[in-house]
């Protein structure tokens, strides 16, 4: 846990909601080993992940079951759950994403363009965790205000350094 810099960090926890249809699955597997809290819920959407403390939800769907039991009816439960969470995020899972799923890919959005849900193409489990993870993170609370006031001290620190903002400044005294 130790980062650059000699500074020690303290590991961010979170609370995951996953459907219990996921419960043997290899994300809540790698979830807990990373020993995030993870409760299963019935009366969440199959196939959905929802962290609280950031307010975003997460649909998994693998593209291959997917074109065996049909779109429409996957189409629906999507409708459900984006109607239910404010920031969704689909998660279409292929090995290899080629012509068929991107076709897919492509519906999906177009049906629901306007909408909150983003549509994100993922590979593997590993790949999945990371991103829910880094996703998770930077939407929760403290770490988004941290993200801000980084991002204001950048923009400052630039703008105190540019030569162009140094000129105009100069110019504006030489008016004065």
């Amino acid at each position: 846990m130790a980062e650059s810099g000699g500074q020690e960090k303290a590991r961010w926890i979170t609370t995951v909601i996953m459907s219990s249809a996921l419960q043997s699955h290899e994300i809540s597997e790698s979830l807990q080993s990373q020993h995030h809290r993870v409760r299963y819920s019935d009366s969440v959407e199959n196939g959905s992940m929802i962290f609280s403390l950031s307010g975003i939800a997460f649909l998994l769907a693998d593209t291959q079951d997917l074109f065996k039991t049909g779109e429409e009816l996957f189409l629906g439960r999507t409708e459900k759950f984006i109607n239910i969470h404010r920031n969704s995020f689909l998660l279409l899972s292929a090995a290899l994403h080629g012509p068929k799923e991107w076709d897919l890919m492509f519906r999906i959005q177009k049906r629901f363009l306007g909408s909150n849900l983003r549509v994100i193409p993922v590979h593997n489990t590993a790949e999945t965790v990371k991103l829910m993870l880094t996703i998770a993170k930077i939407t929760c609370r403290p770490h988004l205000d941290n993200i801000r006031y980084r991002m204001l001290m950048a923009k400052a620190q630039i703008i105190d350094q540019s030569p162009v903002w140094k000129m105009l400044h100069k110019i504006q005294l030489d008016c004065n």
